[in-house]
């Protein structure tokens, strides 16, 4: 069968040499031929040659390594001869590639390459080729892509061993677009071998959450060699004659193998850590601890390999350090799978293995198959306990009582299986893509960037908000109003600005052309002019969207939660009511400190004005403005001066200006003393004494202290006419978390009548991202559901009572849920986990004797009201609830 070995090609044209190609050949498994086109290329002069005592191949390697350093060689001598390469091709001659063709084709172990004679143009290959070390780079890539394909399907089944809480994997794509996606990838994957997985969800193992992320962090690091290894195992030896082209490669090269040894250590100790978990689950005492000490003896060689394996000089001894400690990362995931494979299957092999070494299966051996109980696991998981099972050869001759040996057989038999040199491994890793590939569940649905899914938790926290949201807005005396989630493209183009970029469009349905609405405002604008309105208060929560880049804090599908006041009232009345209305709601829903920034359009145009700005720049120069919250004034200054056509001495006065900002009434005051440059234009004089009326209002509504005064305040909306203002909460890095102002313009682009509004939208995505890690930190438990009493029916097939019981409770608006089951078990958790105070409870006492015991369970205040009647059991609990 030796003979029977592949053959590969190098140096046709247009082919491509690959990690896997070299290490068939490396190993062994396949020749290599050179393409005949090649050694056409190869020069047939008489050249002046030089004498050299070897290939330049590094000592100390192992023999897999020397040969596909070889192969490597081999290779960028047919490359440095066609074309590729600005190398003298014409002295490269065939001799040099057909003796390390000899050399590698023939089964000798070692090699000795005695002296050569080459060109000057073959030197500069030889010498210059770093032909070693991309050689072992190609080996390691090979070796690690392997194991990143496999080692996921491995740590599954450590997950079904310990029946860890795997709810974080689903939690690792926000949809901001922040994400690792490496870790991302891991998780799904794991999503899908686990799918169906009957892990409680409640032990949370360290050992097991983090698997998202040191897998995918060895993922990410071994993408990046695979990319590397790829280009340089293609690359001739650029630079000429000297070959000083390729200075820079075997830094770049080690750079990336040193994030790859960081990232395969940390991969094997948590293997390692993972297989010491599952190894309690392992029934038969001599297994465990022959599985330990073997676990603990590469666990140390990890170790040792790590602790003489310091980055060196010498990128090639590192490299050859590195394949090492990643044989050995190999036997370690190979033990976890052992050690879990026994866990979770152990005891039914062994006793299949008893029963088949019998002609006839006795009584006791019919029970004790029976008592086995058989490990119910995901649908991948399952797979690849199956596909293990279906490899081990058990040997029918061997007794009883001789199962230790025949358990040793199959540790060996399935360490084979996870040898990347194994006859059973290609089978093994194409089972894996199999299962994580397979169309049945390729990926549990995946929600689109800057989307997200509310768990029952957060929507306890978002109905708790809107609640107190609607209860602000009422309180005002506004009435609600819904619009559609789209409209007519053009009723929301032009309304935006520069943001007008970000709106969603929509495929051409019937020959109107839609888009999906950018916020609540323009919609509630068209609204009013298309039926006429002339005075209007309303609020409206609902969804929008912004075809934005998401990041933290940042969504393209979020709600939004509006207040608008339209129609002509006293002077400033509507805007004081607006602000207050903010605060309001910012102190209800206990964000945390906060401060609303107050600018005036007006007070802007006149300073733009002042500083020399053109007119027709006004509102651009606004939108760079808007920025300075995240920018500096330089780069605002460069934006304003190199892509918007002001002078340096322009955007400088705007700068001195910006700058200003402070408590309302004295910031106030200083730009209206005497001289002032406000004063003498007539727009930032309108502006300052509408805000002498607002802020003297807001000073006698006693929320002054939350509002400051801010210059810089621009709110790159084009709508806008009068006060702007915008709401941050102090100590939270998550940006605005309500905004709004004055648009008298806006609802006259709808129709004939101009309707004045001013409004505000308060940023929920944020202020629900505050609300829950504030959760987190006072360790504080959120009721999913509002059910005070569960009605408890102890007894199989008894829906009737539950249907009963439970229907009174509803009809005397009790909250109330039910459960019949006989095991007392499944009620308690059930009442646990979902808060619920009180029980019904009836067994088959209670049934025989038309009672019903209630229990309180809230801790502290425990209580048990046994053999209540059916007819009065109702009122008992309205009294005790």
């Amino acid at each position: 069968m030796a003979a029977e070995r592949s053959s590969i090609t190098i140096g046709g044209k247009g082919s491509s040499f690959s990690s896997s190609s070299v290490n068939k050949i490396a190993s062994g498994v396949a020749n290599v031929r050179i393409d005949s086109s090649a050694i056409e290329r190869f020069s047939t002069r008489n050249t002046p040659s030089i004498n050299r005592t070897s290939f330049g191949i590094s000592d100390g390697l192992t023999n897999e390594e020397t040969r596909a350093s070889l192969v490597v060689l081999l290779n960028k001598l047919i490359l440095s001869n066609s074309g590729s390469s600005s190398s003298s091709s014409s002295t490269v001659r065939s001799v040099l590639p057909v003796k390390i063709l000899e050399i590698l084709n023939s089964k000798a172990e070692n090699f000795e390459s005695g002296e050569i004679d080459v060109t000057e143009g073959e030197n500069v290959v030889l010498e210059k080729s770093c032909a070693s070390l991309i050689g072992l780079c190609s080996i390691i890539d090979h070796k690690s892509t392997a194991l990143s394909q496999i080692v996921e399907s491995v740590a599954a089944l450590s997950c079904e061993v310990t029946k860890a809480d795997i709810s974080s994997f689903s939690l690792l794509d926000s949809g901001d677009g922040n994400g690792d996606k490496d870790a991302i990838g891991v998780a799904g994957d794991l999503k899908v071998l686990l799918n169906g997985y009957k892990g409680v969800g409640k032990l949370e193992i360290e050992e097991i959450s983090n698997i998202p992320w040191i897998h995918g962090k060895f993922r990410s690091v071994v993408k990046s060699l695979h990319a590397e290894a790829r280009r340089e195992l293609n690359s001739g030896v650029r630079g000429g004659k000297t070959g000083s082209g390729n200075t820079g490669i075997c830094e770049a090269l080690g750079t990336t193998l040193s994030s790859l040894s960081t990232a395969i250590k940390n991969l094997g100790v948590y293997s390692s850590l993972r297989a010491k978990l599952c190894l309690k689950s392992i029934g038969d005492e001599n297994l465990r601890n022959g599985l330990s000490e073997r676990s603990c003896v590469e666990y140390e060689n990890l170790k040792d390999s790590y602790n003489n394996a310091h980055f060196e000089e010498d990128y090639c001894i590192f490299a050859h350090k590195l394949n090492k400690s990643l044989e050995i990362v190999w036997r370690i995931v190979g033990l976890e799978a052992v050690v879990a494979f026994f866990s979770l299957a152990g005891g039914e092999l062994i006793v299949e293995k008893s029963v088949d070494a019998e002609k006839e299966e006795s009584k006791s051996d019919k029970k004790k198959k029976k008592n086995v109980k058989k490990a119910v696991l995901g649908k991948g998981t399952g797979v690849v306990i199956q596909f293990i099972k279906e490899r081990l050869v058990i040997n029918e001759a061997a007794s009883v009582g001789d199962q230790m040996e025949s358990l040793k057989q199959w540790v060996e038999q399935i360490l084979s299986l996870f040898n990347p040199e194994g006859h059973g491994f290609d089978g093994f890793l194409d089972q894996v893509k199999e299962i994580v590939d397979s169309n049945e569940n390729r990926r549990l649905p995946k929600l689109p960037k800057g989307t997200r899914d509310f768990a029952k938790e957060q929507m306890a926290v978002r109905e708790k908000a809107f609640s107190i949201i609607q209860k602000v807005f009422k309180r005002h005396g506004a009435t609600a109003l819904d619009t559609p989630v789209f409209e007519l493209r053009e009723t929301l183009m032009g309304k935006y600005g520069e943001d007008s970029k970000l709106v969603y469009d929509i495929a051409d349905q019937g020959g109107e052309l839609c888009s999906l609405r950018y916020d609540l405002t323009v919609p509630f604008a068209r609204y009013v002019a298309m039926n006429g309105i002339t005075s209007f208060k309303r609020y409206q929560i609902a969804k929008v969207y912004r075809r934005d880049n998401p990041s933290k804090g940042r969504y393209r599908e979020f709600y939004q939660c509006d207040f608008d006041i339209a129609g002509s009232f006293e002077p400033m009345g509507p805007d004081f009511e607006i602000v207050k209305i903010l605060t309001e709601l910012l102190d209800n829903l206990k964000i945390g400190d906060y401060e609303v920034k107050l600018n005036h359009r007006k007070l802007l145009d006149g300073m733009l004005e002042i500083c020399g700005v053109p007119p027709e720049k006004f509102r651009t120069i606004c939108s760079s403005i808007d920025k300075l919250d995240k920018q500096s004034f330089e780069q605002v200054k460069k934006e304003m001066v190199e892509e918007k056509g002001l002078s340096s001495e322009v955007a400088d006065r705007i700068g001195k200006f910006v700058k200003e900002k402070g408590a309302p009434m004295e910031l106030l005051s200083k730009l209206r003393q005497e001289g002032s440059e406000f004063l003498a234009n007539q727009s930032s004089k309108e502006a300052l004494d509408e805000l002498s009326i607002m802020f003297d209002a807001l000073e006698k509504s006693k929320c002054i202290h939350r509002v400051v005064f801010d210059l810089s305040l621009a709110r790159g909306l084009d709508y806008y006419t009068g006060v702007i203002f915008e709401a941050v909460c102090i100590g939270a890095e998550v940006g605005s978390i309500g905004a709004g102002g004055r648009y008298d313009n806006l609802i006259g682009m709808f129709g004939t009548r101009q309707v004045p509004a001013v409004g505000m939208s308060l940023g929920i995505e944020r202020v629900f991202n505050i609300m829950e890690e504030l959760n987190e930190k006072q360790n504080q438990v959120i009721r999913p559901t509002e059910t005070q009493v569960l009605v408890s029916i102890m007894t199989d097939n008894k829906l009737g009572e539950a249907a009963e019981l439970a229907s009174e409770l509803w009809e005397a608006d009790v909250n109330a849920e039910y459960v019949v089951n006989k095991r007392r078990t499944k009620h308690f958790d059930r009442a646990k986990e979902s808060g619920i105070p009180w029980m019904v409870i009836v067994g088959e006492k209670e049934l025989s004797e038309g009672v019903v015991t209630l229990k309180k369970l809230v801790k502290g205040s425990e209580e048990e009201v046994k053999d209540v009647s059916r007819d009065s059991f109702v009122g008992e609990l309205l009294k005790r609830l």
